[in-house]
């Protein structure tokens, strides 16, 4: 058994349960920040469900907002996965809802990571941070959005919170403990979800056009990927020699639109998606009534490649296809909601 220990925050979340999934059943002991005991034993309830062995799985209270107990909960940790940020599409009335927790949470797990010793911090960004001011082309690990662009508030956040956390690990004193980044940075992920929750922004895309409540779909293209892979490749990066200062993009070279998901979900029996694309137009008047519409507007004829050759050939890494991740989610949540 190894002897490790994983500080995992936002453990609740989609792709978080997936990588605690991964990381038990390698023998790694895990630290799950929750925000109140009842999460808690909604992931704990969750994994065992998911046959796996929580006995060593723990949990600890924290806040992106608050200091308090971060010092505490790094102590004996040799590796953070930093996965906690507030997700929104809809543009809140005051982006600093968003963008502050964000940018500060971050920076307040690398300080107490730092101060506890620990090895590596493994950063959960987007592929947003890299592609969110672009139309077309293709990202690489170069790659870096231009927060000066109009772009929505969820993808100012990533960007402004990975690049905080770059700066932070560039400026670290000669003298301290220094820790080691990298960043994981996927597309847009689909795939089954491990508990019952199917309010993140995927499971809830596949569920209204399998409900039959989407009678048009946005124009919008974007490298994808599945939670399953995505989870993987978290446990790669976070020991892997070669991943030190690396931006990992998690994503599928091809883009794939809400059109294909549809036509996929179609051509599989499922009487509920339309395949009709909603004109550009519709959306951005519905932009004026409407903070969701207005947080799609950004991504209004986006059609984006990604250049993941370095994640394939540093991690062996090959995501699975589209379709199996599309027809995976939709039998997942025919099954929850029946």
């Amino acid at each position: 058994m190894r002897k490790e220990t994983v500080l995992l925050t936002g453990i609740s979340g989609y792709i978080a349960l997936h990588t605690a999934k991964k990381l038990l059943r390698e023998g790694y002991t895990v630290r799950g920040s929750v925000r109140n005991t009842a999460k808690a034993k909604e992931v704990e309830k969750t994994l065992q469900n998911a046959s796996v062995d929580t006995a060593n799985l723990f949990f600890t209270e924290l806040n992106l907002n608050s200091d308090k107990g971060w010092d505490e909960a790094m102590k004996g940790c040799d590796y953070v996965i930093h996965m906690a940020s507030p997700y929104v599409v809809a543009i809140p009335k005051d982006e600093a809802e968003v963008i502050n927790p964000a940018v500060e949470g971050t920076l307040r797990v690398l300080k107490a990571a730092r101060k506890g010793r620990v090895q590596r911090v493994v950063l959960t960004s987007s592929a947003l941070a890299m592609m969110g001011s672009m139309k077309t082309g293709t990202i690489n690990p170069n790659s870096w959005t231009d927060t000066s662009a109009d772009i929505g508030t969820y993808t100012k956040s990533k960007t402004l919170a990975e690049k905080a956390a770059w700066d932070f690990i560039e400026d670290q004193p000669m003298d301290s403990h220094k820790i080691e980044m990298v960043s994981v940075n996927p597309g847009g992920v689909f795939g089954p979800p491990l508990g019952k929750n199917i309010e993140g922004q995927a499971m809830s895309v596949v569920d209204q056009m399998l409900r039959g409540k989407v009678p048009m779909v946005a124009n919008v293209s974007m490298p994808m990927a599945d939670v399953r892979d995505i989870a993987e490749l978290h446990l790669q990066v976070m020991t892997a020699p070669n991943a030190v200062n690396k931006r990992v993009i998690g994503a599928a070279e091809k883009p794939n639109s809400l059109q294909e998901i549809a036509q996929i979900l179609k051509d599989n029996g499922y009487k509920g998606p339309s395949t009709r694309l909603a004109p550009n137009f519709l959306i951005k008047l519905a932009a004026f009534f409407d903070r969701e519409a207005k947080g799609m507007v950004g991504f209004l004829g986006m059609n984006i490649h990604a250049d993941n050759s370095e994640t394939r050939a540093l991690f062996n890494w090959e995501p699975r296809s589209f379709s199996e991740s599309v027809l995976d989610t939709a039998k997942a949540i025919k099954n929850i909601t029946g």
